[in-house]
């Protein structure tokens, strides 16, 4: 690996709060030969490389410059092009030692293509490593190519099946924001690569670019105006969403929506995303932070829930949410992603309050992040818990998960002043 950084001074573990040098400890524990499993943890399929999780744990990793879980970040990333599917699917998980490998459950994992890419092209903007850069290139084409195909209709949106993405057990499926938004930052990096191998921009790409973009602002920010905003993918389903979206237009960006109609729970992660990837602009910040203050965080504890409000027995889509799990349910109320709140989640708010100025209040839900991956596990402090209950606050899901230890150091890492994103 060419030009490996050093560790700068301002990011030197003695400077920050424990929970960074316990998040740091975490990641290390998580590295394999194969690159960064999900978590240590003997639990279901987490000791494996996952093309979401080890490419989220990477980026932590970038911005702490530990050299070992640079190497790691590279690591994870060799192990998904080698087990690349025929079509250029990234696999879902993939345990080496085994050959054995998923593309996804029911339906294959979008996002698991799109944070690989992601994380080729930040570990490449981080290190220069020209040698990994030329060796990816013929799996990120492949990537690039099954993308295409994915938005179908090929008019710019990438159309996620249920369960296709992080939220694999949620009733959220179309186009989804929170994908809509890596495929943004997707095509914003195979422009980087093109400059850098051609001297010269992609103008197909580089209109693509501007193109989502625009579609992403014109088509999930319903507003308060009367008129119908250009490039509205659907007028008719846009129509219908503006009346019955009242509580949310002007105030949060929507969820997703099918040719069905419009979702109209608050997605965080999609809305964070938003923000962190200058897609919102300062009026947008501003309604979306008064929401999460006003109406999400309940004020005991500075974390983020994955959806919000709750779905409960007595809502029409409570009969749905029970029959969307692979082996046993986990979304009762205020559970995994109906409610519990999440630390991955909160770790990119706070990057993003960062990136814009907002240091204190960065620095609130960054301490909320170490105040959740700090609670016990069979015992023993420092748990880090794949989410918490929404109510009673306690662990929930899988301990020691590696992307809880990544969002306390993406928090702290912005708060320093670094980004994660060219």
């Amino acid at each position: 690996m060419s030009n490996q950084p050093e560790a700068d001074s301002d990011n030197s573990a003695a400077e920050k709060p424990d929970g960074w040098r316990r998040a740091i400890d975490l990641l290390h524990a998580c590295r394999t030969e194969h690159g960064f499993v999900a978590s240590p943890s003997d639990t279901h399929n987490y000791r494996r490389v996952w093309g979401r999780d080890s490419s989220i744990m990477g980026l932590a990793a970038l911005v702490s410059d530990d050299a070992e879980l640079v190497d790691a970040c590279r690591q994870s990333l060799e192990t998904l092009a080698e087990y690349q599917g025929p079509h250029g699917e990234i696999p879902s998980n993939v345990d080496p030692a085994t050959d054995r490998v998923s593309y996804g459950g029911t339906a294959g994992r979008v996002d698991a293509d799109l944070w690989f890419v992601i994380g080729c092209g930040e570990y490449w903007r981080h290190t220069r490593d020209e040698e990994f850069l030329q060796a990816m290139l013929d799996p990120l084409e492949k990537v690039r190519f099954l993308l295409g195909a994915w938005e179908f209709n090929t008019r710019g949106l990438l159309y996620i099946p249920p369960t296709g993405d992080w939220a694999d057990e949620y009733l959220q499926s179309g186009y989804v924001l929170y994908d809509q938004l890596l495929y943004l930052q997707v095509l914003r990096t195979f422009c980087r690569i093109h400059r850098h191998l051609h001297g010269s921009g992609n103008y197909d790409l580089d209109d693509r670019v501007a193109r989502l973009k625009h579609l992403i602002r014109a088509n999930y920010w319903i507003d308060k105006q009367d008129k119908v905003p250009d490039d509205v993918y659907h007028e008719v389903l846009y129509e219908k969403a503006r009346g019955a979206a009242e509580h949310s237009r002007g105030v949060f960006w929507m969820p997703f929506f099918s040719p069905v109609g419009y979702g109209y729970r608050f997605d965080s992660m999609a809305n964070v995303l938003a923000m962190l990837l200058d897609v919102a602009d300062d009026h947008q910040c501003r309604c979306v932070d008064d929401h999460i203050a006003g109406e999400i965080v309940d004020g005991e504890v500075n974390l983020l829930p994955a959806f919000a409000p709750v779905i409960t027995p007595k809502d029409e889509d409570w009969q749905d949410l029970q029959m969307t799990f692979s082996h046993t349910f986990k979304n009762a109320p205020h559970e995994y992603h109906n409610g519990g709140l999440w630390p991955l989640v909160t770790g990119f708010y706070a990057a993003s309050l960062a990136k814009r100025g907002e240091t204190e209040l960065a620095r609130r839900y960054a301490d909320g992040v170490h105040a959740a991956n700090r609670l016990e596990a069979d015992g023993e402090p420092w748990g880090f818990p794949e989410y918490l209950h929404g109510t009673e606050h306690t662990p929930g899901g899988t301990k020691h998960m590696g992307w809880s230890a990544a969002a306390a150091i993406v928090a702290e890492a912005s708060l320093a002043g670094r980004r994660l994103f060219e």
